[in-house]
């Protein structure tokens, strides 16, 4: 039976399917619409670096073939065959889109879903429609992306701007259409399935069809042909370049140029006046200074000093902080901004208190109370979180004091926080305050916060942290670990001892923490002490 997923849901391919000869089916229609479905394969930085993985109508294939389009068959809209153990290593994620071929919204789409079909059985299936969208022009349906397995996410995120857009957004270029020649091999014409969860017959000899054009989209324009060169002895003699002269001034004769003066050129310096010397040159690769309140030469009229020839405006300052779709629920905007997708995953996110910095759409920001036991075990252990749950459709971006965030994914594993480095976590996680025992220390024991379940949680550090894996001889001070896995064992290492604490002056590192446990633990220390 076919698994029905939601917005936001991810699992291993092999937890649906052992198969790895897979069918893709897209359906999505609208009244007066006409979409251009396409597969973008991407590298490990999520970009186009090579464009012969970008499918569409017009490359319907990848070179060895492991992804190809096979068009409209059993009730889809587009179909594609992926063969995940032919696709080489530079491809990390395989993202299908659907955009608007011309004027239209993503509102006005019908229902419509994105499956796979493996064995002749539908295996998992992201149905969507056009309320989910508002005035966007394409939309990334899902994913097969590459994280130690390979694993299928239902992405439903929306995106402004048609085909172009989303090939630029990946890192591609446009290409103007150029006439090349037609490719030679025709994409195998497998049989649609005779019903609409039947997988196509894979393997069945090729039909014949005629010849693909070459693709447009990022493919490098042709060469422009070398311009005739005019025979030698045609061609004018240049003694110097040509300058226009500069009109004489309203009612004098023209200058004639003076003797082995070029025509065209200005005229030299004027001498200085007798004992003053003449004015230094600027050194070699500067220009001459410009009087106050005068045009630097060449220069157009009215752009102001210091802003570069190229490249000017408004648009290009401001490029480089743009935002962009990602197709990700958790998205680190830069080193101390954090968005989270709320439409993804239909799940609310539980933040620390005033760390919204900015949100769009329609989201709701209540209160989070632990409780009256949860108030006692916070003031007693310092592990209390002031929080507020964030729910609704939008993207709520986080900040808090110009910290470092770090989203951290978590998929049934545990790691241990401390509750002042928790900035924000999925509410599918389960937390509770770990206690530390430990002697020579005040109060006699340590307590942090264990995350545990699937989901993210993001945790910020002061500065750039280093992560160090665990072995028998790894130690931290207590007041700048940030986090480690939940696995590791934890032990209190005092100095303190009674003979230095009758002598002032001793070095201040009185309590650390010795962390133990197999291979693949680590922790996270940050270079800060609180």
């Amino acid at each position: 039976m076919a698994r029905e997923f939601q917005r936001g849901h991810k699992a291993k391919v092999s937890d649906l399917t052992s198969g790895t000869d897979l069918y893709v089916g897209v359906q999505i229609a609208g009244p007066g619409l006409t979409f251009d479905i396409s597969c973008f394969g991407l590298d490990a930085d999520e970009q186009l670096s090579d464009d012969r993985y970008f499918i569409f109508f017009n490359q319907p294939k990848s070179p060895e073939e492991s992804i190809q389009l096979l068009g409209a068959q059993a009730g889809d809209t587009e179909s594609f065959r992926v063969t995940l153990d032919r696709i080489p290593a530079n491809i990390h994620k395989l993202s299908f889109t659907a955009t608007l071929d011309g004027a239209g919204q993503m509102s006005q789409v019908g229902p419509g879903y994105i499956r796979i079909v493996a064995g002749g059985e539908e295996v998992v299936k992201y149905a969507f429609t056009g309320s989910e969208f508002t005035t966007e022009r394409a939309v990334m349906l899902g994913d097969f992306y590459l994280k130690d397995v390979w694993r299928f996410a239902a992405v439903g995120q929306g995106f402004d701007g048609g085909l172009d857009a989303l090939l630029k957004n990946f890192g591609g270029e446009v290409a103007e259409e150029a006439p090349a020649a037609p490719s030679q091999d025709a994409p195998p014409a497998f049989a649609p399935p005779s019903q609409a969860s039947a997988p196509p017959a894979f393997g069945a000899p090729a039909a014949p069809q005629a010849p693909q054009p070459a693709p447009a989209f990022g493919a490098p324009s042709a060469p422009a042909p070398a311009p005739q060169q005019p025979p030698v002895h045609a061609a004018p003699t240049i003694a110097a370049p040509m300058a226009p002269q500069a009109p004489a001034p309203y009612g004098q004769p023209p200058q004639q140029p003076q003797f082995g003066q070029i025509p065209g050129q200005g005229a030299p310096p004027a001498a200085p006046p007798y004992g003053q010397q003449p004015p230094a040159a600027p050194p070699y690769g500067q220009q001459p200074p410009v009087p106050f309140g005068q045009q630097p030469p060449g220069l157009p009229h009215g752009v102001p000093q210091g802003v570069p020839a190229a490249g000017a405006g408004l648009q290009a300052a401001l490029q480089p902080y743009k935002e962009a779709a990602t197709g990700q629920r958790w998205t680190s905007r830069n080193q101390q901004l954090m968005r989270v997708d709320l439409t993804m995953g239909g799940m609310p996110v539980l933040a620390r208190q005033g760390s919204m910095v900015m949100y769009q759409g329609k989201v709701d920001f209540g209160y989070k109370g632990a409780g009256f036991a949860g108030r006692m075990v916070g003031n007693a252990t310092g592990q209390e979180m002031q929080l507020m749950r964030c729910t609704g459709r939008g993207q709520v971006f986080l900040a808090e004091e110009g910290a470092h965030l770090h989203p951290i994914e978590l998929q049934g594993d545990g790691i241990c926080v401390s509750a002042e480095n928790v900035l924000a976590f999925d509410e599918s996680l389960q937390y509770e305050v770990r206690r530390i025992e430990g002697h020579g220390i005040p109060g006699g024991a340590l307590f942090t916060m264990q995350f545990q379940g699937t989901g993210t949680v993001v945790v910020k550090t002061h500065g750039v942290p280093v992560v160090l894996p665990v072995t028998p001889t790894t130690f931290a001070d207590c007041n700048a670990v940030v986090a480690w896995s939940s696995a590791s064992q934890v032990i209190v290492s005092s100095q303190v001892r009674l003979r230095r604490n009758a002598y002032p002056g001793h070095s201040g590192e009185t309590v650390n923490l010795q962390f133990r446990g197999a291979p693949g633990n680590f922790v996270v220390v940050q270079p800060y002490e609180v």
